[in-house]
């Protein structure tokens, strides 16, 4: 089992988590979109896989490099 992290790319706060523990998702797909600037920034899962883990809830700041979800690769 390899587990690889989503990573969020800017700091900001978290506005929506879009996926759940259990949904499979695709390279590309959005997991979490964060709110920096006023502007809407999606984080997308790097890799096919399963939500295993989601580390932030919405409204937590979260900082550029920080994990915010885990996906098993499928």
């Amino acid at each position: 089992m390899t587990l690889t992290e989503v990573k969020a790319h800017i700091t900001g706060t978290v506005w929506k988590i879009t996926a759940a523990v259990g949904d499979s998702v695709s390279e590309g797909e959005t997991v979490v979109i964060l709110e920096s600037m006023k502007m809407e920034m999606p984080i997308e899962a790097p890799n096919d896989g399963v939500v295993r883990e989601i580390l932030v809830v919405e409204g937590q700041a979260v900082k550029e490099g920080q994990a915010v979800a885990l996906i098993e690769e499928t």
